[in-house]
């Protein structure tokens, strides 16, 4: 058996400002961490699932680092408007998003990011 295949994966994202960070996903995004080790911040959710906050010198990059599925995006996207999460809005070929949301066709899609530049999304399989 491939001990890969039953892992849980977490993700690291990488933050210039530990405290800026920390309110950002506390205020705007309801979340607090379940520890703090050595400056790092631990959020921890069901099934195992979970990222830390890092401090670090490295920018965040283009892409999607870490993805959340939800029920119901477009309720959850306006709970988070409501709070000061300002959603991306793409019109490229074959990405548009109407209202900060994208249907891909398997899944609905929105893209924001946190204080440090990460780029984050919720999904919902359709």
């Amino acid at each position: 058996m491939d001990t890969l295949n039953i892992a849980i994966a977490k993700t690291t994202l990488p933050v210039e400002d530990l405290a800026r960070a920390r309110a950002f996903y506390a205020e705007k995004l309801g979340l607090r961490p379940s520890r703090e080790e050595e400056g790092a911040l631990f959020y921890e959710g069901t099934g195992g699932s979970g990222f830390l906050l890092f401090p670090s010198e490295a920018r965040p990059s283009g892409h999607t680092q870490m993805a959340w599925f939800v029920k119901d995006i477009v309720a959850s996207v306006a709970k988070l408007k409501s709070r000061g999460v300002r959603f991306e809005e793409y019109d490229f070929p074959g990405l548009k998003t109407n209202h900060g949301i994208a249907d891909l066709g398997y899944e609905k899609a929105a893209w924001f990011r946190d204080s440090e530049g990460n780029l984050l999304a919720l999904g919902q399989l359709v």
